[in-house]
């Protein structure tokens, strides 16, 4: 170990702030410090190999090592570092990348898109525009949210008010009104059934029923990931989106699909939203629009949206909304190298098809591990949820170490992995390779096994 790594591990506790964490606890507890990436495969300080199965977070679908987004940074630094895209003025790599995002979701009836620097932006600005759109049509008082329980939204005041985790929500509190949750469709912990089909079906009508109780004339927007996330990796029945489609154009509600987990081919779809084959009205997109090289987020808007502000008459249809550096030349120039890359690396088709894999390997984790409860996920994003009881699904409490204790025993052979609550997430690089799933799941078997063993 050199003296600066020993430097960087005291000043890391001493002067850094990290997101969710107790800045007490990481004086104690040292993060892992990566230092350098290649691939699918990330070295620590002490120069630990691993391969990074939580993909930066969620993020660097293309892996570390990109020479063609690499290029494209570096030619747009030597070509303009940046400008700014308010009103009167704008630059070519931001209208390319509109002109393609636009192009690449005519099937999801998009039409425009507005930028920003990243996921809780995207979320900001598609809460604001929903609301906008209401005023514009004469319906001023369409201003309620519902959302989900367990779903994530961000960090912003407007993203945490539908926030449906109290850990993002409590310490922030009183926040935005008239922000409304309901019960989310999650087969393996619902008081309703164990049938999927129905699960979907009571679950839209719980929407319904917040709707017709809130009065469908004062709520703007429902809000939902098409896969939670951060919230353990949900996927709702195959009938779900399909009903809330529905019910949301019944009662003229907008739906927002929050794709900044989901969108650019994570779930084997470039867009989950495609996985129900509905078209929501607004998409909140990040995380693998610019494989993470630079931090970059849009809201995506429908045809249906977007006709609203241009047929405006009244003056009111101006977009008080906006960064200093949305579109960042440097990352929109990154994001159409990244979608170069996802079209001729056939990204989604790759995530379908090693995912697959993924999930059925690691399933058995269920029958294998007395501690694993359930094993869930699609695509390249698996979560695996960790239980005091299997025969009564009793939750992991808060003090058990247990789950920790995996991510060790992962770690130290050799894998990135995350934790979050009872919960271990994969979210590997969309471009890992067959041979490369079949190390992970050897190693996070591997790890689940070592715990088991001193049960």
């Amino acid at each position: 170990m050199t003296n600066s790594t020993v430097q960087l591990k005291e000043d890391n506790g001493q002067f850094l702030w990290h997101p969710m964490a107790h800045p007490a606890a990481m004086k104690k507890a040292k993060p892992d410090i990566v230092a350098r990436g290649e691939g699918c495969w990330i070295w620590d300080v002490d120069g630990h190999k691993m391969l990074d199965g939580v993909g930066g977070l969620w993020a660097s679908n293309l892996g570390h090592s990109t020479k063609p987004v690499r290029d494209a940074i570096v030619a747009q630094l030597d070509e303009l570092p940046f400008y700014n895209v308010f009103r009167g003025t704008t630059h070519p790599r931001a209208i390319e990348l509109s002109s393609r995002l636009v192009k690449l979701m005519e099937p999801d009836g998009v039409s425009a898109v507005l930028f920003s620097n990243g996921g809780s932006d995207a979320v900001e600005g598609a809460l604001k525009i929903a609301r906008q759109y209401h005023k514009l049509r004469g319906e001023k008082d369409r201003f309620k949210f519902i959302s989900l329980r367990q779903g994530y939204h961000g960090v912003h005041f407007g993203g945490m008010s539908v926030n449906g985790n109290t850990n993002f929500r409590r310490a922030y509190e009183p926040l935005l009104p008239g922000c409304f949750h309901i019960d989310t469709p999650w087969l393996y912990r619902n008081p309703f059934t164990d049938d999927p089909l129905e699960l979907g079906e009571i679950c839209a009508e719980l929407l319904e029923r917040e709707i017709v109780f809130q009065g469908p004339d004062t709520v703007a927007a429902f809000i939902a990931e098409p896969v939670q996330g951060a919230g353990g990796v949900i996927v709702p029945p195959a009938n779900y989106w399909p009903l809330v489609r529905q019910i949301c154009d019944k009662h003229g509600v907008l739906l927002i699909a929050d794709e900044v987990v989901t969108g650019f081919g994570r779930t084997g779809h470039l867009f989950g939203t495609r996985l129900w084959g509905v078209n929501a009205d607004l998409w909140c997109l990040a995380k693998g629009i610019s494989s993470g090289y630079v931090p970059l987020g849009a809201t995506a808007i429908s045809a249906k949206v977007a006709k609203v502000f241009d047929d405006d008459k009244t003056g009111q249809a101006s977009v008080s909304h906006g960064y200093t550096y949305s579109a960042h030349p440097v990352a929109a120039a990154a994001a159409l190298a990244t979608l170069d890359e996802i079209e001729r690396l056939d990204v989604p088709g790759n995530a379908g098809r090693v995912g697959a894999v993924m999930q059925e390997r690691l399933r058995k984790l269920e029958s294998s591990c007395s501690f694993v409860g359930n094993v869930r996920g699609v695509g390249l994003m698996l979560g695996i949820e960790m239980v005091e009881d299997k025969a009564l699904r009793t939750p992991m409490p808060r003090s058990s170490d247990i789950p920790a204790r995996v991510a060790k025993e992962a770690y130290q052979r050799g894998l990135m992995v995350r934790i979050s609550g009872p919960n271990l997430i994969l979210s590997p690089p969309l471009v890992i390779s067959a041979e490369e799933i079949g190390l992970l799941c050897d190693t996070l078997e591997a790890a689940f096994a070592a715990v088991e063993a001193t049960l």
